[in-house]
């Protein structure tokens, strides 16, 4: 157990009565959000009693002291923990399998009909943001089938794929950062039909929830349209101060910046980045109110809404 000792080292060993109001620094959604995905975690991995009590002591407490500037970067320490009191490195291992096999097969229904399209660009972009419904940390099932049949039929909450559109055609140097295995999947044929010369697709730094790795990456064969590369941390989001000077140089350095999932909007919607176009499902409250939007709700966002300059 000796990373659960470090992690609590950061915040307090005090054992809390688990009868005691939490005080939270976070919005309570959030934290009953984060509650529910381990809760489901408890039964997948069959964790004892006092496994779950160790860990439900060590989430009330993290939560409570909450010293961090993001949702994502929580997660990343609830995971941690889970990982410590259960003996399980990867908690998602087979869905991010079954979830990149199951985007191959879409791959190779749709890939015909986006080169048939009347609008490629804009049909594969419509499949690149179904395949964020592929979330695990968010539900324990989902139906990428009728999300697909949906996004294509469905308006946008926020629809700012003209000027996307714009902004690739004139965009030197691209940064795609990718969110979940599978999803990734539908990236790539994104990224084939826009067939830019020089896209960096960027993966987390490890394991986080089902978010997609390097492993995740060349299972899919995404070296073929980008050159690929880590961000260097392992929580599901980008959060620039914890990311590697590799990665950050690359970020810099970029026209523009295609930003997938509501795991790297959170990360990134207060740099009020012009370059950053965020493509995601919304799929909570919080987010919803953030962007003004349902939840549900399909979006192509850049916080400008400028000319591409």
């Amino acid at each position: 157990m000796l990373i659960i000792v470090t992690i609590m080292a950061k915040v307090t060993t005090t054992v809390m009565d688990t009868s005691t109001e939490i005080l939270t620094v976070i919005d309570p959604r959030c934290s009953d959000c984060l509650l529910r995905t381990y809760q489901r975690l408890f039964g997948k991995f069959n964790t004892t009693v006092t496994e779950q009590q160790d860990f439900l002591m060590f989430f009330k407490e993290l939560i409570r002291v909450g010293d961090h500037k993001t949702t994502p970067e929580i997660q990343r320490e609830l995971s941690l923990a889970f990982s410590s009191i259960s003996g399980v490195v990867d908690l998602f291992a087979e869905e991010k399998a079954e979830s990149n096999r199951v985007a191959l097969e879409l791959y190779s229904e749709w890939k015909p009909k986006v080169t048939a399209s009347a609008n490629p660009f804009k049909l594969a972009l419509r499949l690149s943001i179904a395949g964020n419904i592929m979330d695990y940390g968010a539900s324990n099932s989902f139906d990428i089938h009728h999300t697909i049949e949906y996004v294509n039929s469905a308006g946008f909450a926020i629809d700012h794929t003209d000027l996307l559109e714009e902004a690739i055609s004139r965009a030197k140097k691209i940064l795609y950062l990718g969110d979940n295995a599978g999803e990734i999947v539908l990236d790539k044929l994104f990224l084939e039909t826009i067939g830019h010369p020089d896209v960096t697709f960027a993966v987390r730094g490890g394991i986080a929830l089902n978010d997609a790795t390097i492993q995740d990456a060349e299972a899919i064969g995404m070296e073929a349209v980008a050159i690929v590369i880590s961000n260097g941390f392992d929580a599901p989001s980008t959060v620039l101060a914890e990311c590697s000077a590799e990665f950050l140089t690359i970020y810099h350095a970029a026209d523009l910046i295609i930003s997938k999932g509501q795991g790297n909007l959170e990360g990134l919607i207060d740099e009020n980045d012009p370059r950053i176009f965020f493509l995601l499902m919304v799929k909570c409250e919080l987010m919803a109110e953030k962007l003004s939007v349902e939840k549900g709700s399909f979006v192509v966002y850049n916080q400008t809404i400028a000319p591409w300059v």
